[in-house]
This record gives structure tokens, sequence and C-alpha cells, in this order.
């Protein structure tokens, strides 16, 4: 099971449909990316799950990079910097890894623990 964006003239992805593998031929179809973008009439790109496909797997809302040729979600804060290896944001800071819950403070620009 494959999946597919559809992009709008901003290349916002508009929508994520569940499609056919790459691998599999039907009537003479093999290339599913092509054929899903010609039949809907609006660019289509694969994405998958794991980051085999553009890096992220596409969310409606997020934007496709063609230069990158990857999937970025929106800036998740104003300080947070765009990985270039993994097209994804990131604090300024790294997260604790204690094992404890933060959440992300943009006034102090730091990880607050969250407190139940």
């Amino acid at each position: 099971m494959a999946h597919y964006a559809f992009l709008d003239e901003n290349n916002i992805v508009t929508e994520v449909i569940t499609g056919r593998n790459e691998d599999e031929v039907v009537d003479g179809i093999s290339d599913w990316e092509t054929h899903y973008e010609e039949f809907r009439g609006q660019v289509c790109k694969r994405t998958s799950y794991n980051g085999n496909y553009r890096k992220n797997y596409a969310a409606v809302g997020s934007y496709y990079d063609e230069q990158r040729d990857a999937f970025i979600g929106p800036q998740s804060f104003p300080s947070w910097a765009l990985n270039e290896d993994t097209c994804r944001w990131e604090a300024p800071t790294a997260i604790p890894t204690d094992g404890k819950l933060y959440n992300w403070d943009e006034s102090t620009k730091s990880w607050v623990e969250v407190t139940i």
C-alpha cells in the first residue's frame, strides 16, 4: 500500500490518499504518481510513513519543497530552525532526555517540565 499527496498551486498538501504500490501494474499503468496526477489534474507526490519518499510523511497543510524533494511541516515556533538533513523543525536546544514530559516555551526559548 502506497500513499500519495496532492498539492495546490503553492505546493501545500491538500489531501493524502492510499493508492497502488509502484510495483503494481494494472491496465498497463505502473507510474501511479503520474496516473493520479493526470486523473485529478493536481500535482501528486508519493509519500511514506518511514521517510523512504521525500524525507517526511506528507500531512494536510505541510509544504512540498521541490528543491529539497521533501515534505516540510509548518514551523513549530519562530525560534526553531529547519534541519537540512531531516527537513524537520528543531528547537534551539534539545529536549531533555530524562523521561519527563516537556513543552516548549517560546518566550524563554526553553523546555519547561509538564507538571500534572
